[in-house]
C-alpha cells in the first residue's frame, strides 16, 4: 500500500465513525443528567425530610390544648394579675430580668391562639370565646397595671418602658415568626416547652400591657396609643400566623349538621380572616414605611451632621405625619451649610425614603461659637490697644472717688444732729447686712396726723434685687426695720421701696 493511499477512507467508513462518535456523546449527556436528575432528587428528599413537619402533627391534641387554655378565671386570672405587677415592677426598676420573669409566667397566649384555631377550622364557639376571653384578658391587665402605677410612689419613665411606645418592623417580625415558632411547637407530637417560653419572651405581650396601663395611670395618652398599638400587632399578627400554619397543616374544618349554618359560618371566617389580614397588611405596609423613614433619617444625621465637626446638633425631630425634619443647633448656621444640609437631603441617592420631606433648620445665634470666639478676640485686642487710656481712666476714677468721700462727709457734717449716726457707715453695714440690697437712702423728717401735733419719723428709701419675689422682700424689710431701730435708737421708722 502506498502512502498516498494509507489515509484514504470511504465515505462509509467515515459517517460511521461519526455516528458513534454522536452516540457517546449522546450517551454522555444522558449520564450527565441521570446523575443531575439523581443529585436533586436527592436534595428534594433531604429537604422534605429535614423541613416537612406535618408528620409530627397531632391534631386533636392541639385543639384540645389550645382550647383548654383559651379561659381565664380563677387560677389563670391570678396568675395574669400577679404576672402583670411583677412586670410593672420589673419596668418601673428598669430591670430586664425581671420583666423576662413576667413574660414566663403570663398566660396571655392562649385566647391569641384560640383566635386563629377558630378562624382556621370554622369554629365560631370557640371564636366567641376566644375574643370574649381576650377582652377579659385585656382588661384585668390594664386595671392592675393602672392600679400599680397610679398609687405606686416611684414611677417614672424608664428606658424600659419607653422602648414599648413606638413599635417598628421588627415587632412586626418577631410576632409573626414568634406566633409560626409557637403553634408547629404546640401541633407537634410532644408539645417543646422550651420553644413556647422563648415565644412567651420574644413575642412580649406582658410590657406593652403594662406600659399602657403606665400611660394611663399617668395621663400620658401618647405612651397609653404607643403602647396598646405594639399589643395589638403582636396580637394580630400571632393568630395571624396560627392561622397560616394550620391551614398549611390542613386541620379538618369543623362540620355542622346544618349545611345552611355551614356555610354561614364559612363565610364568617373567611371574611373574619380578611378582615384580620387586610388591617394587618396594612400594618405592616405604616410601620415598614415608618422604620424606612427612621433608617434613612438616622443615615442623614449620622453623615451629614455628625460626621461634620463643625455642626453642634442640639435635638432633631422626624414629623413623618407632616413630612417633615426639624433640626435644632447650638450656634448660628452659614446659608451656604443650611442649602447643603437640604441639598444632600433633596438628591435623594442615599435617603430616597426622606428626600421629599421638608428639612427645616433652627440655628441658636445667641450660642454661637464663632461669635463668642470673634468677639471675645476683639475685646482682647481692644483691651491691648487702649491700655493706657485705662490707667488714666483708673486715676481720674480715684481721684473722683476721694471728692465724693470729701463731699459726703461735709454733708453729714451739715446734717448731723445729736441723735444721727453717720450715713456712711449704715449704708456700708446695711449693704454688709443685706446683700439684695441695690439701693438705700436714709432720712429725718417731719409729719401731722392730726395738724397739731408734729412727730419726727425716720425714712428708708430701698430697692432690692429684681430676682427677689415679693414675699422675701417683706420679710427682709421687717428685718431691715428692725436693725435701723437698734442702730438709730429711733422707734418710729418707715421702709419704703423706691
Amino acid at each position: 500500500m502506498t502512502e498516498e493511499n494509507k489515509f484514504n477512507f470511504s465515505d462509509e467508513e467515515l459517517k460511521d465513525e461519526a455516528a458513534i462518535k454522536d452516540e457517546a456523546v449522546k450517551q454522555s449527556k444522558e449520564a450527565v443528567k441521570k446523575e443531575a436528575k439523581s443529585f436533586f432528587e436527592s436534595i428534594r428528599s433531604f429537604l422534605n425530610e429535614l423541613l416537612d413537619f406535618r408528620n409530627d402533627t397531632d391534631r386533636d391534641a392541639t385543639i384540645l390544648a389550645i382550647k383548654a387554655d383559651i379561659s381565664f378565671k380563677g387560677a389563670t386570672a391570678w396568675i395574669l394579675v400577679c404576672s402583670i405587677f411583677v412586670a410593672s415592677v420589673g419596668l418601673n426598676a428598669n430591670s430586664p430580668a425581671v420583666v423576662i420573669g413576667a413574660m414566663l409566667i403570663s398566660p396571655l397566649m392562649g385566647p391569641i391562639l384560640g383566635i386563629g384555631l377558630a378562624i382556621a377550622i370554622n369554629d365560631i364557639d370557640t371564636l366567641k370565646r376566644s375574643l370574649i376571653n381576650l377582652a377579659i384578658m385585656i382588661v384585668l391587665s390594664l386595671l392592675a397595671a393602672f392600679l400599680f402605677f397610679y398609687f405606686f410612689p416611684l414611677s417614672e419613665d424608664t428606658s424600659e418602658l419607653l422602648g414599648r411606645v413606638r413599635p417598628d418592623i421588627r415587632d412586626v417580625l418577631i410576632a409573626f415568626f414568634g406566633g409560626s415558632a409557637l403553634i408547629i411547637a404546640r401541633t407537634k407530637k410532644g408539645t417543646i416547652a422550651s420553644v413556647i417560653f422563648g415565644v412567651a419572651i420574644a413575642t412580649a405581650l406582658m410590657p406593652p400591657l403594662c406600659t399602657a396601663g403606665y400611660g394611663l395611670a399617668k395621663g400620658n395618652w401618647v405612651y397609653f396609643r404607643g403602647a396598646m398599638y405594639l399589643f395589638t400587632i403582636n396580637t394580630i399578627f400571632i393568630a395571624l400566623a396560627t392561622f397560616l400554619i394550620l391551614k398549611i397543616l390542613r386541620f379538618p374544618m369543623l362540620k355542622y349538621a346544618n349545611s345552611a349554618k355551614r356555610k354561614r359560618i364559612a363565610r364568617f371566617a373567611s371574611l373574619l380572616a380578611i378582615i384580620v389580614m387586610v388591617p394587618a397588611s396594612i400594618t405592616f405596609y405604616n410601620v415598614l414605611q415608618e422604620s424606612k423613614y427612621e433608617m434613612d433619617y438616622s443615615n442623614y444625621i449620622a453623615n451629614e451632621i455628625v460626621a461634620n465637626d463643625n455642626l453642634w446638633l442640639h435635638r432633631g425631630v422626624l414629623d413623618p405625619e407632616n413630612r417633615r425634619i426639624n433640626l435644632y443647633f447650638n450656634g448660628e448656621l452659614a446659608d451656604a451649610t443650611i442649602t447643603d444640609l437640604q441639598n444632600e437631603l433633596k438628591k435623594g441617592t442615599d435617603y430616597g425614603n426622606i428626600k421629599d420631606f421638608d428639612l427645616i433648620i433652627n440655628a441658636n445665634k445667641t450660642r454661637s461659637v464663632d461669635r463668642i470666639s470673634k468677639s471675645l478676640d476683639r475685646a482682647y485686642e481692644d483691651l491691648d490697644r487702649s491700655e493706657n487710656i485705662v490707667a488714666g481712666l483708673q486715676k481720674q476714677i480715684e481721684a473722683l472717688q476721694t471728692e465724693m468721700n470729701n463731699l459726703n462727709l461735709q454733708l453729714e457734717q451739715k446734717s448731723n444732729t445729736q441723735n444721727q449716726i453717720s450715713f456712711t457707715n449704715l449704708a456700708k453695714e446695711a449693704k454688709i447686712r443685706f446683700k439684695d440690697l441695690e439701693f438705700f437712702s436714709y432720712a429725718k423728717m417731719l409729719e401731722s396726723k392730726d395738724f397739731i401735733r408734729i412727730d419726727t419719723v425716720s425714712m428708708a428709701l430701698v430697692k432690692w434685687n429684681a430676682n427677689l419675689n415679693d414675699s422675701l422682700k417683706l420679710k427682709k424689710e421687717k428685718e431691715l426695720r428692725e436693725w435701723l431701730k437698734e442702730e438709730t435708737k429711733s422707734k418710729n421708722i418707715v421702709v419704703k421701696r423706691n
